[in-house]
């Protein structure tokens, strides 16, 4: 798969790149990153290079995963989205947000170019959105975006090793807010 790159307005949302790496470093050691994300603890420069370099560069070669980091009108980094891709025909979408760029609706907004990009480039025809019941934050975010809230689902993922409860939303491109 072709890495792409999305630009919408201010925003971007641009494949990683190997000098990314110590910046996911600095932002998955923020608090609420390691609450929510299943992210090695302690986390190391080496955790970062393993997603940089594995999950999000090679996933475009072999179709697995779809990810960007956002940045702004300055080029700065602001945060990360992405999908996980099931190869037919639908999609897990994910992000997080550097702390510095909360609560400007910058994730929504990155959410829905991605969301945009999936149905029409991807010709994706379900994206389906997963978090832990808590993270509220993620949580506004996808109902902000439009994503149906479906069900809270018992026992649906495990953080740190302990099975925890996950709401699941969908957005079908019908749906996609414009």
């Amino acid at each position: 798969m072709e890495r792409e790159t999305i630009t919408a307005g201010e925003l971007t949302l641009r494949p990683f790149v190997a000098g990314d790496i110590p910046w996911v470093y600095e932002v998955s050691l923020d608090p609420a990153v390691q609450r929510f994300l299943e992210i090695p603890i302690p986390y190391r420069m080496s955790d970062a290079e393993f997603f940089v370099r594995e999950m999000a560069i090679a996933a475009w070669d072999n179709r697995s995963r779809a990810e960007f980091v956002i940045s702004g009108g300055a080029g700065e980094r602001l945060g990360r989205v992405g999908f996980g891709l099931d190869g037919r025909g639908a999609g897990q979408i994910g992000y997080w947000l550097d702390p510095a760029a909360r609560g400007r609706g910058v994730a929504t907004a990155a959410v829905l170019m991605l969301c945009g990009w999936g149905f029409g480039r991807l010709g994706l025809d379900l994206i389906e959105w997963r978090a832990e019941v808590g993270n509220i934050a993620s949580r506004r975010v996808a109902e902000k975006a439009g994503f149906r809230l479906e069900a809270t689902l018992r026992q649906r993922l495990v953080h740190r090793g302990v099975r925890v409860d996950a709401w699941v939303g969908s957005m079908l491109a019908s749906e996609l807010l414009r």
